[in-house]
C-alpha cells in the first residue's frame, strides 16, 4: 500500500485495496472503489464550498484546476481533490484537498468477511412523495411529453428515515462493496469543517458528521491521460431470483422498443456533449446488458480520445452534467418538470462522486443508489426514466428495487413497505 504524494503515484499497483476498506472510519474524508482502484482520504488541507453555476461554465472545474496548481507550486496538501458535486448547478460542491490519501488497486470485496451485528430498527420512515402521488407525478410526466417538447424526466423517490441507534458507516460501506463487486462503491465526508481550523499548520478539522455513501453502478467519465471512458446505464428491469424468469427480463429488457428509445436519448446526449473534446469518439451502435443484485440496465460503453490534456476529467464531468440518464432532455424542460413534481430537494443524489489530480486524471461516477447520512438519520434515493410509454406502476416498482441496494447494506431488521 502506499501513500500518493504526487499525481504520477495514482497509477501505480498496489497491495491490498481490502486494507482500505478496513481502514476506512467515519472520519475519513473519501473512500471510493471502483473497476480499476480503491482510494482512501484522510484529513483536509484545503475544501472548494461551491457551486458550478447556472450558466453551465466552467467555474467549479477552472477553481479545481486553479487550486490544485498552487497545491504544487507551494508544496502544500496534495495535487488532488475528491470528493461530490450536487445534482442542482447552484448548490455547492463538497470537494476536499486531503492531507493524506492511499492507493490500491480494484477491491475484491468476496473475500472479505463481515462481522455479525444485530439487525437496525427504524424508529420512523417517512416516503416523498408517498407510493400512490409517485405513480400520480409519472402519469402527469407523460402528459406534459404528449402536450411539450419534453421527452423524458427522471422522477424521484425520497425516503427518510430515522433509526433507533447510529448507522455504523463501516459496515454499510462493507457491505455494499460486497454488493456491487463491479461497480462504485463511495462514502464521501460531506461534514462542515469548523471555520478556519483547516490549512497548512493545522490539525485535521472537527467534523459536524455527515456522509453521502452508496453503490453506483454508473460511470459518469473517466480520463486517464487522453484516453477517457463513459458509460451511460438508461432503461431498467427488476431481477427476478428465479434464474429462467430473470434471464426473461433480460432478453426482454434488450428487446424493449420504450427502454431502448429512453437508452438512445441518454447516449446522444452524452456524445453531443464529448464530441467538442475529442478528436476520436467511439459510440456503440446497440445497447449491452449491465446487471447489479436487483436491476439489469441498458448499457453503452463510449470512449474517445481528447484532442489535448489540458482537459481536465472535472471539466469534462462538469459539461455531462446532468446527463439524461438522472435529468432527462431536453435537460432545462426536464428540470423544470422537476422541479414541479418531485416534493424535495435532491441535494447531492444524482450529481457526481469521484476524484480528480493535477494531471488532469479522474473518475467520476453518478451518484445513485446511496443515502445521505448523519448519525442516526438517513435519506435514501431512487429514480426512474419517464418517457412516453411508461406505466406509473412499473416505474414505481423500478424505484423500490433501486432503493433495495441501500436497504440491504443498512441490515435492517425488517424491510419497510415501499409501495
Amino acid at each position: 500500500m502506499n501513500s500518493i504524494s504526487m499525481p504520477d503515484s495514482l497509477a501505480l499497483p498496489v497491495v491490498n485495496a481490502g486494507q482500505l476498506l478496513r481502514q476506512y472510519t467515519p472520519e475519513s474524508a473519501f473512500f471510493f472503489s471502483s473497476p480499476t482502484r480503491t482510494l482512501l482520504a484522510q484529513g483536509v488541507h484545503d475544501v472548494i464550498l461551491e457551486p458550478n453555476g447556472a450558466d453551465g461554465g466552467d467555474r467549479l472545474a477552472d477553481r479545481v484546476t486553479r487550486l490544485l496548481a498552487a497545491q504544487g507550486r507551494h508544496g502544500h496538501g496534495l495535487p488532488i481533490v475528491v470528493g461530490a458535486v450536487p445534482f442542482n448547478s447552484t448548490s455547492p460542491a463538497h470537494l476536499i484537498v486531503p492531507r493524506t490519501i492511499q492507493s490500491a488497486g480494484p477491491l475484491n470485496a468476496a473475500a472479505e468477511a463481515l462481522r455479525r451485528e444485530p439487525p437496525a430498527a427504524i424508529q420512523e420512515l417517512r416516503m416523498f412523495p408517498e407510493p400512490r402521488d409517485y405513480v400520480r407525478g409519472v402519469e402527469l410526466a407523460v402528459g406534459l411529453m404528449r402536450s411539450e417538447a419534453l421527452r423524458k424526466v427522471v422522477l424521484s423517490r425520497m425516503l427518510e428515515m430515522t433509526l433507533r441507534e447510529p448507522v455504523d458507516l463501516r459496515l454499510v460501506l462493507q457491505r455494499l462493496s460486497q454488493q456491487n463487486r463491479s461497480g462504485y462503491t463511495f462514502a464521501a465526508n460531506l461534514s462542515d469543517p469548523a471555520p478556519g481550523v483547516y490549512g497548512p499548520e493545522r490539525s485535521a478539522p472537527l467534523w459536524r458528521q455527515r456522509t453521502l455513501i452508496g453503490a453506483s453502478p454508473e460511470l459518469l467519465l473517466s480520463r486517464s491521460g487522453l484516453r477517457i471512458i463513459a458509460n451511460p446505464l438508461a432503461g431498467s428491469a427488476v431481477r427476478s431470483p428465479d434464474p429462467e424468469e430473470d434471464r426473461r427480463r433480460a432478453v426482454a429488457l434488450l428487446a424493449s422498443e420504450k427502454d431502448r428509445h429512453e437508452h438512445a436519448i441518454v447516449v446522444e446526449a452524452v456524445a453531443a456533449a464529448l464530441r467538442p473534446f475529442c478528436r476520436r469518439l467511439s459510440v456503440p451502435e446497440e445497447p449491452s446488458l449491465t446487471q447489479t443484485a436487483t436491476l439489469w440496465h441498458l448499457s453503452s460503453r463510449i470512449t474517445g480520445e481528447l484532442r489535448d490534456l489540458s482537459i481536465s476529467s472535472m471539466k469534462l464531468a462538469t459539461a455531462l452534467h446532468p446527463t439524461p440518464a438522472v435529468c432527462g432532455y431536453p435537460t432545462e424542460s426536464a428540470r423544470a418538470a422537476i422541479g414541479a413534481i418531485e416534493p424535495f430537494d435532491r441535494g447531492f443524489f444524482t450529481g457526481l462522486v469521484g476524484w480528480c489530480d493535477a494531471s488532469g486524471d479522474g473518475e467520476w461516477a453518478v451518484a445513485i443508489r446511496c443515502a445521505d447520512i448523519a448519525g442516526r438519520s438517513l435519506r435514501l434515493y431512487a429514480g426512474a426514466g419517464i418517457v412516453l410509454g411508461s406505466d406509473g406502476d412499473r416505474e414505481l416498482a423500478e424505484t423500490s428495487a433501486k432503493l433495495g441496494t441501500m436497504l440491504n447494506a443498512l441490515g435492517l431488521d425488517q424491510a419497510p413497505e415501499l409501495s
